[in-house]
């Protein structure tokens, strides 16, 4: 039952009376229904649908907080700010630490589920952690967050560079179909209904080290990148029409000339073209 201090994250707090509205109608989450101990993923994005920010949202004592890459914190914080206009609210950094915790089986109150990971037990605490068991160390988390399938941007891949699909985040409830208009919505909807996301995260498991930022290959094809490993484990984003396409021809898979499998996270429900079985669970491509 380890728990580890997360020195590269952040949070900010948004109170007052219009957060609420302000936030549901910017992000792409769905705002209302976060329970009390829920830390829901959700993003800002471009007009052009593509992530500009990503992070957590929980409820706070006043409002939200959303915890995000310390590094873009600030710039994150002065977007919020250009949208925010005459509504009531204030938007003010957070000094509380943020904490990962997992394989809890019964985990003690005031800890946050983290979304991300489909049900899985890792959550998020700040301020302090009782009762979790040992401190393990942020590299111990990270090879937890990548064995999971679960990115971020900033330190597994730049803004601007995905779309909401390509990273998951319509398979783990950050982005919301149901609920109305927000930045870069009308391109992400258009996605979903339309079945056009050609790109998705999986992950790679290969006998050697993989190198971050190396090609990802069918045969001689390029399919897509590696985003973050560590060791012989990684997240990948390909195209799956080109996996696809290559697994029915029995074409090798491999990161930087390492062979590799390929895997979709257990948590994700989406499939591969072409009538292709989907790998996952425990199957490998």
């Amino acid at each position: 039952m380890p728990y580890a201090r997360l020195t590269d994250r952040a949070v900010l707090l948004l109170n007052g009376e219009d957060v609420g509205s302000f936030l549901q109608n910017l992000v792409t989450a769905d705002m209302v229904s976060i329970p009390g101990d829920l830390a829901r993923p959700s993003a800002l994005l471009t007009p052009q649908g593509k992530i500009l920010f990503d992070f957590l949202v929980s409820k706070a004592a006043a409002g939200y907080r959303i915890e995000c890459a310390r590094s873009l914190r600030d710039a994150l914080a002065k977007r919020l700010a250009l949208y925010k206009l005459r509504a009531k609210l204030t938007i003010e950094p957070g000094d509380e630490p943020v904490f990962a915790v997992w394989d809890l089986d019964e985990p003690p109150s005031g800890l946050f589920a983290d979304a991300r990971f489909g049900g899985a037990p890792v959550y998020r605490a700040y301020g302090e952690v009782r009762d979790c068991g040992e401190e393990a160390s942020q590299d111990d988390f990270r090879a937890v967050r990548i064995g999971s399938g679960v990115a971020e941007v900033d330190t597994d891949f730049a803004a601007s560079e995905m779309f909401p699909h390509d990273v998951l985040l319509d398979q783990n409830g950050g982005v919301s179909f149901k609920k109305g208009c927000y930045v870069g919505q009308e391109v992400v909807s258009r996605m979903q209904h339309r079945g056009t996301a050609r790109r998705r995260l999986m992950l790679a498991t290969g006998e050697r080290h993989l190198t971050e930022g190396a090609n990802v290959t069918s045969g001689e094809a390029t399919i897509g990148t590696l985003l973050a490993a560590t060791g012989g484990t990684g997240l990948v984003v390909v195209r799956t029409d080109k996996f696809a396409s290559g697994l029915a021809n029995g074409l090798p898979i491999a990161v930087d000339g390492v062979p590799v499998t390929l895997t979709i996270p257990a948590w994700a429900g989406y499939t591969l073209p072409a009538g292709v079985p989907a790998p996952g669970d425990g199957e490998v491509a």
